[in-house]
């Protein structure tokens, strides 16, 4: 009976550790998916504001107001 208490015991153990576990490595892909987002969103920022001023520009130019 004593060998069966100290395996339920152990088992509700693992099973708590396997939950912190989950949560730490959930932490830690969203963390990394915002921060490749950041680093997209500022990229590919950069670029469609060079084209929409270029758009822009050629669009004063040809089209007088």
């Amino acid at each position: 009976m004593k060998n069966l208490r100290s395996l339920l015991n152990g088992t509700k153990k693992s099973i708590k550790d396997q939950k912190g576990q989950s949560m730490l490595e959930y932490v830690i892909l969203t963390s990394l998916i915002g921060i490749f987002c950041l680093i997209g969103v500022k990229t590919f920022g950069k670029r469609i504001k060079t084209r929409i001023d270029h758009v822009n520009s050629h669009i004063e130019k040809h089209i007088k107001i």
